[in-house]
């Protein structure tokens, strides 16, 4: 699903169905039916400021990633429901597990909506949709995965492991910044700011490019300008793989159990391989390959993290309390 949602954006497929409804549609069929839709899509403003040379054919490409990624939303809440009614019927859920697996049908249904109310915000004036609501959309998405990871590792290792002192808390804070990390990848996104100052390790001929700061007030350039979003997301990746490189010597000093080691290694080879791929993606100004590969990186860096936060915590522990304290 993050690579469908991936490549609908990386196209720029997400305004191309510009209604909703909650079950979902079947495909337009005939000649009529495509002219119909494809005719709706020109009262909005990507068609009439960008695409306003679109052909018929090039309409449809778009909107079957997009149809391809709602679909499959919802084909993804069919496999949820029918099991989880299954089981809670036949008696299979144990009280703990029920409320959580309550919690997860909201947050999948949140999520559905989070994409529609982002997918809004581009069919009123401007033809792209606003980068606050692709950053909640996206992480949501990322939390969703989360919580449902940690449910699984819960029944995947019932039993408890040996307790590390001080990890948890290290990797708990590995687990913030990387939040944080998400979101601001989610405003290069949406700002297409990973298209400007495609040059590393400088910003084109300094460190710091003075467009940085170049908007009033300050602090909007670090959620609004080109350069001081692409600016932040590039100092919190040399700040991700610190506090990576820190838990690997950590750990080395301390003996760990089998899975614990096994979590820390893929930590430190998934973001050695996140960070050259942010590289490559910024040197070629974000084609749609190497960006969809550095989204899916972090998505397969958080699951690590998620795991070793599991792996050194209590396995009793709720995921909200395992994060807290």
């Amino acid at each position: 699903m993050v690579a469908i949602g991936g490549m609908t954006r990386l196209t720029h497929s997400g305004l191309s169905m510009v209604e909703w409804t909650l079950f979902g549609s079947t495909p337009p069929s005939t000649d009529a039916a495509w002219l119909e839709m494809f005719e709706k899509y020109k009262q909005y403003p990507e068609y009439k400021l960008v695409n306003f040379n679109f052909s018929l054919e090039e309409f449809k490409r778009i909107f079957w990633w997009e149809y391809i990624h709602r679909m499959f939303g919802r084909f993804i809440g069919l496999v949820f429901i029918i099991p989880f009614l299954w089981f809670w019927i036949k008696g299979k859920l144990s009280s703990s597990l029920k409320p959580k697996l309550v919690f997860l049908l909201c947050l999948g249904g949140f999520q559905g909506l989070l994409g529609w109310y982002m997918v809004k915000s581009g069919l009123i004036q401007d033809p792209d949709v606003s980068h606050y609501r692709l950053a909640m959309h996206l992480t949501t998405a990322f939390l969703t995965f989360s919580y449902t990871f940690w449910l699984a590792l819960g029944l995947i290792y019932p039993k408890p492991t040996t307790q590390v002192s001080g990890m948890k808390n290290s990797i708990r804070g590995l687990l913030m910044l990387l939040i944080v990390q998400i979101v601001w990848g989610a405003y290069v996104a949406g700002l297409n700011a990973g298209k400007v100052y495609n040059s590393w390790p400088l910003m084109g001929d300094s460190l710091i490019a003075d467009s940085v700061t170049a908007m009033s007030p300050w602090w909007s350039n670090f959620v609004e300008g080109l350069a001081g979003v692409q600016f932040v997301h590039r100092y919190l990746a040399y700040a991700v793989v610190a506090w990576v490189i820190y838990l690997v010597i950590k750990s080395r000093k301390k003996v760990l159990a089998s899975s614990q080691k096994a979590g820390i290694n893929f930590l430190a080879i998934a973001v050695s391989f996140q960070f050259l791929l942010g590289i490559f993606t910024l040197l070629y100004a974000v084609p749609v390959s190497l960006g969809l590969l550095h989204q899916l990186g972090a998505f397969i860096l958080l699951g690590g993290t998620i795991f070793c936060l599991h792996r050194f915590s209590k396995t009793s522990t709720d995921f909200a309390q395992a994060i807290a304290s």
